[in-house]
């Protein structure tokens, strides 16, 4: 149902917040269940660190093999440098196995929270209530469905395995170089330490652009959203350019916050590696000037040693500046996420057990009084009886509140006081989804789904025959366009079937029809089909809507005439009721409305 007027929910965050440490606790607290998986994934990063951390200094033992039996007349012991270099090779494969075992087990992870992301993201929405999708861009809601879980997803799969590994590499590699050679570490550790505290002070300058770009991601997507699923109405004012404009706009400011985010963080790597080199030349000049100077506890396998050392050294800090990178992308994308996840939902039914049972239909208003913004009351103390099978009519001029009545009828929104009953039962006392299959609802605005005719028409209802669907699309007039179709009810709607909208109608209607609930809402069901098929579906309606209590919603007037009694609205109240010709006599505010839509403009 149509919902209050405004602009889209703002959900948007601070975009100078810093990372959002509350995000990634909600985040790991999130994927708890995956800790079994992920202690392997530890284990892993553990045992595939092992081979770096001890392999230089093997690789140095294997350089003093070779530099020792060059210099000795004996020559090279051939039997300790084919013996360390089978214990190189084996200590490189395991490494490189427990490495593909934790890349295994951290994607299968990482998924499993992606796909339970999703999984709980579809059950909350299930549970929200309108007035929050009345609120929100579509668009932005898919973008946290797509985008931010996709962030999400790839950013643990980048950094948890790549962090841990890194960590224990840094740790394992300093505790080593320092177990060699204290003066070649320090060199090491202090030109590393200039490129790390760098990257440390821009990972927090591009934060801010990382959480810009997440938002920047939802307002574009709920831009193309609604320019190309109102394509008719853009082109039909000549709007092209306007949305070109804003898209351009929107685009711009995406581009810009991404390119400054990455710029920022891709500045990290360059300087790295200007660490790294400057790591290099340090060990030699050092290492090289200790030899010349005699130096009992340097030789070349220490050099190479260090060369590897250093190398390994600067890589887990590589890594540190891509973790951060993925880690600021999660945060921003973790608080986008979960505030939906956090959102407050429907009051809990589930102690619920009234059912209406042989509905008569007989409804009753009882002093409601709602307002869609709680300091904006827009039905004031509405009051009505409604008797089982009477025809209502609500009318009134646009923002009189027909559409909220029906809104609060079948408790899209609750009401702010008062009650609505059915046969006498409060119907907060019953379920949502108990009062809602009460009624059918026909609304202006159409939805059909990308499937068949058949799962269109029976939509959420069980062992309907054809025989019965071929009664009711007989009785809205679309039997015979279903029977030129190849497949019949087993069409698929798609974009290769192409459907106007009034067909479109029919098809609503008939579902409605085969759902034969008790009440009926009608919302202008009949605005989009012309004239003869009018007054076919009129006649199908006019037989759905016997015995039956309907509440119609009429813009046009002379489609309710017959109805029982007409409830005419303004500004939330109820300033007249009555037949048609009742309310025409008294010349009030029904005739001028209904008089107006048959003036002829001069």
């Amino acid at each position: 149902m149509p919902g209050p007027m405004g602009g889209g929910r703002n959900m948007q965050f601070d975009p100078n917040q810093k990372m959002d440490l509350k995000a990634l606790a909600k985040l790991a607290g999130f994927a708890k269940s995956f800790l079994p998986a992920i202690i392997i994934v530890v284990l892993c990063s553990l045992l595939s660190t092992v081979p770096s951390i001890i392999g230089p200094r093997k690789i140095s033992d294997l350089m003093n093999i070779i530099t020792s039996g060059v210099a000795s007349e004996s020559g090279v012991d051939m039997n300790a440098f084919r013996s360390s270099c089978a214990f190189l090779l084996v200590l490189y494969a395991a490494g490189a196995l427990i490495g593909y075992i934790q890349q295994w087990v951290m994607v299968s992870t990482t998924q499993g929270v992606a796909r339970k992301l999703r999984t709980s993201l579809n059950d909350k929405l299930n549970r929200l209530a309108l007035r929050f999708f009345d609120s929100s861009t579509r668009g932005d809601i898919l973008s946290r469905f797509t985008n931010d879980v996709d962030t999400i997803s790839q950013a643990l799969s980048q950094t948890i395995a790549t962090l841990l590994s890194a960590i224990l590499l840094f740790v394992g590699v300093i505790f080593m170089m320092f177990s060699v050679n204290v003066t070649l570490s320090l060199a090491c550790v202090g030109c590393s330490l200039i490129g790390f505290i760098m990257m440390f002070t821009l990972s927090n300058r591009a934060q801010k652009y990382f959480r810009k770009r997440q938002s920047n991601l939802g307002e574009i997507n709920g831009h193309i959203e609604e320019v190309f699923t109102n394509h008719h109405v853009v082109k039909s004012f000549n709007g092209e350019n306007n949305a070109i404009d804003v898209f351009n706009k929107k685009n711009e400011e995406l581009y810009s916050n991404s390119v400054k985010a990455n710029l920022i963080m891709g500045v990290s790597r360059p300087l790295m590696a200007l660490s790294g080199h400057l790591a290099y030349a340090a060990i030699f000049i050092i290492g090289i000037g200790m030899i010349l100077n005699g130096s009992h506890s340097m030789d070349y396998g220490t050099i190479i040693s260090f060369t590897i050392y250093s190398r390994l050294f600067s890589q887990p800090l590589g890594s540190f500046a891509q973790s951060m990178t993925s880690i600021l992308q999660a945060s921003a994308a973790s608080g986008r996420v979960f505030e939906i996840l956090e959102e407050e939902e429907m009051e809990d039914e589930s102690d619920k057990q009234i059912i209406v049972t042989d509905c008569k239909g007989n409804v009753s208003f009882n002093s409601v009084r709602f307002g869609y913004d709680p300091d904006r009351e827009i039905i004031h103390g509405f009051t009505g009886d409604f008797r089982s099978g009477q025809k209502v009519a609500i009318v009134g001029p646009t923002g009189a509140g027909k559409t909220t009545i029906v809104n609060l009828l079948m408790r899209f929104y609750e009401v702010n006081s008062g009650s609505i009953t059915i046969d006498g039962v409060n119907i907060k006392d019953m379920k949502r989804e108990n009062v809602r299959d009460l009624f059918d609802m026909i609304l202006q605005d159409t939805w059909l789904f990308e499937g068949t005719i058949r799962e269109n028409l029976v939509y959420n209802q069980e062992n309907v025959s054809d025989e019965r669907l071929n009664e009711v699309c007989r009785a809205v007039g679309l039997r015979h366009f279903i029977k030129s179709l190849p497949k019949g009810y087993d069409t698929m709607l798609d974009d290769s079937l192409s459907l106007s909208e009034g067909q479109k109608q029919q098809l609503t209607i008939a579902r409605a029809m085969i759902k034969d609930s008790p009440l009926l809402i009608l919302d202008e069901a009949t605005s989009s089909v012309d004239t003869r098929t009018e007054l076919i579906i009129q006649k199908a309606m006019d037989d759905l809507t016997k015995d039956r209590t309907s509440f119609i919603i009429a813009h046009r007037l002379s489609t309710i005439k017959n109805a029982d009694i007409i409830m005419v609205l303004n500004n939330g109240d109820i300033i007249e009721t009555g037949k048609h010709e009742e309310l025409l006599a008294k010349q009030g505010f029904y005739a001028e409305l209904y008089n107006s839509q048959f003036e002829v403009i001069s």
